[in-house]
């Protein structure tokens, strides 16, 4: 949920930077459409409307592949509803934020007996940082792109956020740049490039801040961040659950209670790997090497 916000936050704020850096041409004759499309509800992450191109440019970020319904189907699912409403070239693009060897982010495509549906995917860690380094917006995405020096990467980052001129700016891009390192960087590096004291008074961190008062998480600016890592491990959890029920049969308690006990990163590699059990053998086989 924190990687989503900022990166809504980021395309919303700054839409002629994704377009620039995703269909290569400039803009401004753009307009930012409503996420929730028709029929069931379901929410996009960005929906940004070229107006004189008369073009839609959809984008969802995964921080992992695994997602119910599979992804493959939800983009497809997006498409239909997308041309449905508007009626026009629609030109999707799926961002995986966070390195992984699974197949399923070199998936492109769904497939059926009588229907094919293509779709963009972009590995940022596979990618050339510069040009994410040219545009404000695209500068918190930077941090994750291809690199021999993680280190060097993340201080010429804070150097470009650094150099821009107008404060409230700064502060916000300064606040998308740490949320995002987050999945790649320990937070004692990100402090020594970056100000931590930009999150108290950002929109962003405010935003996040109140997404997680609502769910009823512990008020309190300090605390803001540590609310919105613990949201997304709570969801993390829930759609782990999920997956193994629909993969195993019902999980019995004394399992899901050492479900309850994973970190965020273990629950993320968790998903990565229940595809291949076929018992409740494999999942406590799993939970004994991680805990020994």
């Amino acid at each position: 949920m924190t990687y989503d916000n900022t990166l809504k936050y980021l395309v919303e704020q700054y839409p002629e930077d994704f377009i620039r850096y995703l269909l290569a041409f400039e803009t401004t004759d753009i307009q930012i459409l409503k996420t929730e499309l028709n029929q069931e509800p379901i929410r996009a992450d960005s929906v940004t409307f070229l107006q004189t191109a008369n073009q839609i440019l959809h984008l969802e970020f995964q921080t992992l592949p695994a997602s119910t319904p599979p992804l493959p189907l939800r983009m497809l699912d997006y498409w239909v509803r997308l041309y449905r409403q508007y009626n026009c070239d629609i030109e999707q693009v799926v961002i995986f934020l966070k390195p992984t060897t699974s197949e399923a982010v070199f998936v492109d495509q769904f497939t059926a007996r009588n229907t094919t549906h293509r779709y963009r995917v972009i590995r940022i860690w596979e990618q050339d940082p510069e040009p994410l380094l040219l545009s404000p917006g695209l500068l918190p995405l930077a941090t994750l792109a291809r690199t021999d020096s993680p280190q060097s990467l993340l201080q010429q980052v804070a150097v470009q956020v650094s150099m821009i001129e107008e404060a409230a700016t700064k502060q916000s891009i300064s606040v998308c740049t740490q949320l995002l390192a987050g999945l790649v960087f320990e937070p004692e590096l990100i402090r020594q490039f970056l100000r931590r004291e930009d999150m108290r008074e950002s929109a962003i961190y405010q935003e996040i801040l109140q997404e997680g008062l609502q769910e009823g998480r512990e008020q309190g600016i300090e605390q803001g961040i540590e609310q919105g890592i613990e949201q997304g491990r709570q969801s993390e959890l829930r759609l782990v659950i999920r997956l193994l029920n629909r993969r195993l049969g019902s999980i019995n308690s004394q399992l899901q209670s050492r479900l309850r006990e994973l970190s965020l990163a273990q629950l993320e590699n968790l998903g990565e790997v229940l595809l291949d059990f076929a018992s409740e053998a494999d999942l406590m086989n799993w939970l004994n090497t991680i805990e020994s």
